[in-house]
């Protein structure tokens, strides 16, 4: 977890300006801290690119992690596409959570990665005003890992 949070603060400066942290990696399950201060805007709310931001760096996040678990090494991460909705304002702090794609998107992703040195993968995320379950804003992106 640490490890990936320096890595973030050290390839992104922006991530350190953010306040950005990571909360956890369990079951497959990344979850980012987004702390509403250093990314408030002039209504009080967390400002839409910090959340695009967030809701990105949380699915690149998740594929490092995962490639790691997974024993992948020497590939680039970038995103290719995404895709952002707001439905409701982030008012305070904030988690953002990228979960694991089902198995048989993995399995093809790490199939497609070790015959071609190219692989594109869905991923999801969420962020939530702390102590909300209710997902204020909704990402989906394209990740593509080549050599």
């Amino acid at each position: 977890m640490r490890e990936l949070e320096a890595i973030l603060h050290h390839d992104i400066p922006l991530t350190r300006e953010m306040g950005l942290t990571v909360q956890s990696w369990a079951q497959r399950t990344l979850v980012l801290g987004l702390p509403l201060a250093p990314n408030v805007n002039h209504k009080h709310t967390m400002f839409g690119g910090s959340l695009y931001c967030g809701a990105v760096l949380a699915g690149w996040g998740w594929l490092h992690l995962a490639l790691r678990e997974a024993g992948v090494e020497g590939g680039h991460i970038v995103i290719q596409q995404g895709q952002i909705d707001y439905p409701l304002p982030v008012t305070g702090d904030a988690m953002v959570v990228c979960d694991a794609p089902s198995e048989a998107h993995w399995a093809r992703f790490l199939k497609s990665w070790a015959r071609h040195g190219r692989a594109r993968l869905e991923l999801h995320t969420q962020v939530r005003n702390l102590g909300n379950s209710e997902d204020a804003v909704r990402f989906s992106g394209q990740f593509v890992l080549h050599r």
